[in-house]
């Protein structure tokens, strides 16, 4: 299954803190129209986990489901672990 470059993609995003804290399942939608930072907070934890500076400390979710967005306030060298189920929706 190819998706094309705009499609749709819904996330659940969990995150886990130092001490077993649990932040989400918070659900997120990224598309070309409507972005959001599902994707920044993926990539941007990985690139500190690669050794780069954290530049950027406050992520907006997009919920379609609620028409709500979360906004995340994170300082990654408290979290363990980001999981991010993406949920492909195929392109009729």
């Amino acid at each position: 299954m190819q998706l094309s470059e705009d499609a749709l993609t819904n996330h659940e995003v969990t995150i886990c803190l130092k001490g077993g804290a649990v932040l989400g399942p918070f659900n997120a939608a990224w598309s070309k129209e409507s972005s959001g930072d599902v994707r920044a907070l993926s990539r941007e934890y990985d690139e500190y986990l690669m050794g780069q500076d954290q530049s950027r400390f406050k992520f907006h979710l997009h919920d379609t489901y609620t028409n709500a967005v979360h906004t995340l306030i994170l300082r990654f060298e408290n979290v363990t672990a980001i999981y991010d189920h993406v949920k492909l929706r195929s392109e009729s």
